[in-house]
């Protein structure tokens, strides 16, 4: 049996690492690795500001350091990917980030995708990224909820934004498929596709299904 997929989720709210649990259910199968999540104690409550983001990358580094010898793959569940490259360089196993696997996800099956972000002032922070891996050219557009990542339990509420900033992507920017740009968004990405017909990324799934691959294939 192999080591585990460690799912880190950088921040410090347990009912975003329970949502985002449960949404890789699909993905835990017999005989394949144990899929681990795992809240990070000292993190923001939610990854909402730049501070936040580079905050949370120094203890997205230490807990890759930290399982570097248990863990066949790691996941940094946030659409920041923060501490990436810092957490590439403190292990030899994979490090998937859920905005790049996401992203690339949408890129693989559609033209032009669109980001549903928290708030607004993610959106800088996400184009930043975006420009860095090349993928603007893609991008349909973006659009906030201007819901915190606590805010994302309040289940009406926040449905409702989902669906309707969804539909904005889909019918004003020409957005063909939709990326969830928090893994606390995970528990309304079945529904949220139902309503708005058109593809919608969940991107902790998109990274620990890469994740998985590359272990299974390194079991072959």
């Amino acid at each position: 049996m192999s080591d585990p997929i460690v799912v880190i989720n950088p921040n410090s709210t347990e009912d975003v690492t329970r949502a985002m649990s449960e949404a890789l259910d699909g993905l835990r199968v017999p005989g394949g690795p144990e899929i681990e999540c795992l809240t990070n104690p000292d993190g923001p409550p939610g990854v909402e500001s730049q501070a936040d983001a580079d905050l949370a990358a120094v203890q997205v580094r230490d807990i890759v350091a930290r399982r570097a010898n248990s863990a066949s793959a790691f996941v940094i569940a946030c659409y920041s990917d923060p501490g990436i490259h810092a957490a590439r360089e403190a292990t030899e196993k994979p490090v998937f980030g859920i905005a790049e696997s996401g992203m690339l996800r949408a890129i693989s099956i559609r033209e032009k995708f669109g980001v549903i972000a928290i708030l607004q002032g993610s959106i800088p922070r996400h184009m930043r990224y975006i420009r860095a891996l090349g993928f603007e050219s893609r991008l349909a557009g973006e659009r906030a909820l201007g819901l915190g990542v606590v805010e994302l339990s309040d289940e009406g509420r926040a449905y409702a934004r989902l669906v309707e900033t969804g539909k904005e992507l889909r019918d004003k920017d020409g957005a063909q498929t939709v990326v969830l740009g928090c893994a606390g968004m995970a528990r309304y990405r079945e529904s949220l596709e139902e309503e708005l017909s058109i593809p919608v990324i969940d991107p902790t799934q998109a990274a620990v299904s890469n994740a998985l691959t590359n272990t299974l294939i390194k079991s072959l």
